[in-house]
């Protein structure tokens, strides 16, 4: 019986897969496996390597982002290609959803303070299925209040599952039924009646937000926790490769005619690409800048002073730090 995380397991599989198939690896480099997709004996001695601590796995236990310099620097691998393909951000791999049309859980992977996972911010249904949230604001709302209401279940020892899991039968018909607010409201009476200090559920994300800010603080003092350790691999953006945008030229083609005011007509795959990719891109930064704004942070990803100063987190050594960053 081994103890692997499953998504890291499958995601950084994946990334091997990939870069074996892409010819940036070989089986010189793997120890003889043949690493494509679909050969299943392959994986599954992959696998084993990892949990053994042998051969090739060893280099693939140590994650996407290792790798990614390992490859480039031994092997002469294309780092440009690796960094678009390699689905880690702030060397964690990507919980298993596809983000390219959800900008919100674009930036719910790529702003959660330890890396691209679900427990900050699943919006991905919200967004691109419901699509409550079209504008930049509404975005940096949903990625401001997630982030602060899920940080205060872990402050309290609390699983999240009842919370949304859960919901009232009327739910449905409250103005915001994605944040169960009659939940919300009971989880402030609880803590109420157990501490004896009553809050109101603004008070629960107050609560979080001085936690949150501290965190992206010491993120900053261990050398991260600015907006370039915001960035994600591109293919959680959009298509990296011509067979990616092939495979939904027609929803592609009509996104580059309507939203970016570019004409598909005539033009390669790779000239669409390249329109597609600017775009998207921007569209990322944008989105930061609005969540920035939101959460009390400036145009790095910082907490200003002001919002250190309201958060009461303002002590001598964190100010010190903070304002090297203003």
């Amino acid at each position: 019986v081994y103890g692997i995380d499953t998504i890291s397991l499958g995601t950084a599989t994946a990334f091997v897969m990939e870069c074996y198939e892409m010819g940036l690896i070989d089986k010189n480099v793997t120890g003889g496996l043949e690493l494509n997709f679909g050969n299943k004996e392959a994986a599954i001695e992959l696998l084993h390597q990892m949990a053994r601590g042998m051969e090739f796995g060893v280099i693939v236990g140590q994650g996407i982002r290792r790798m990614k310099k390992l490859f480039a620097e031994k092997y002469g691998a294309d780092f440009k290609i690796m960094k678009d393909i390699g689905m880690e951000a702030k060397g964690l791999e990507f919980s298993e959803y596809v983000t390219k049309e959800s900008l919100a859980q674009q930036g719910g992977y790529g702003l959660a303070l330890k890396g691209p996972q679900h427990d900050e911010a699943w919006l991905i249904f919200l967004d691109m299925v419901h699509n409550l949230m079209p504008t930049f604001e509404q975005k940096a709302e949903a990625l401001h209040w997630f982030p602060m209401f899920r940080t205060w279940f872990g402050l309290n020892g609390l699983c999240k599952l009842p919370w949304n899991d859960i919901v009232p039968e009327d739910n449905k018909n409250t103005p915001e039924p994605a944040k169960v607010m009659a939940h919300v409201e009971n989880y402030a009476k609880f803590y109420s009646a157990v501490t004896g200090r009553k809050i109101t559920t603004d008070d629960i994300i107050s609560m979080s937000e001085k936690v949150y800010n501290f965190q992206r603080i010491f993120n900053l003092r261990m050398g991260f926790g600015t907006r370039e350790y915001d960035e994600i691999p591109y293919r959680a953006v959009g298509p990296v490769t011509e067979e990616e945008y092939e495979s939904r030229a027609e929803r592609y083609d009509k996104q580059l005619k309507n939203k970016v005011g570019f004409n598909p007509e005539g033009k390669s795959t790779k000239e669409k690409l390249i329109a597609l990719r600017k775009y998207r891109e921007a569209e990322y930064e944008k989105l930061k800048d609005a969540v920035y704004k939101r959460r009390g942070w400036n145009h790095n990803g910082v907490p200003t002073l002001q919002k250190i100063k309201e958060l009461g987190i303002d002590t001598p050594d964190v100010v010190e730090l903070v304002k090297k960053f203003q």
